[in-house]
């Protein structure tokens, strides 16, 4: 029996796992903006907020998409692919591509998101 990890099926739901991710996480970034706008919210929270939403985004998009087996090494991918396309498209938006230790911490934040929510995703699927 063919191996889900190896096969297009495990890939595709990665894919699907990170394009949720992604779309929760601009809409969100998207409502947050529009909320500070209008609100006299110190600059201090947004970093949390921030972070919060990334880490809610590669929840959901992990427990949405990932399916049947291996969800420590998919929700891993969702989460580490998450980070590497979200890193880009806000780097885009915002014009400015530099590194620094937050993109490692965020990495391994959602990694770990990823991780988790596979293992649960797994096994609320086997259950249900």
């Amino acid at each position: 029996m063919e191996s889900e990890f190896s096969g297009g099926k495990g890939l595709f739901q990665i894919l699907k796992g990170v394009a949720v991710a992604l779309a929760l996480s601009l809409l969100s970034a998207v409502i947050l903006a529009n909320v500070l706008r209008f609100s006299p919210l110190p600059d201090k929270v947004i970093y949390p907020i921030n972070q919060t939403i990334k880490v809610l985004a590669v929840a959901l998009g992990t427990l949405l998409c990932v399916r049947e087996e291996k969800g420590i090494l998919k929700g891993l991918a969702v989460g580490t692919l998450f980070t590497a396309l979200s890193y880009l498209t806000f780097s885009a938006i915002g014009g400015d591509f530099s590194l620094s230790w937050i993109i490692l911490a965020e990495l391994a934040l959602s990694a770990f998101a990823g991780i988790v929510c596979g293992i649960i995703a797994v096994n609320l699927k086997k259950s249900g």
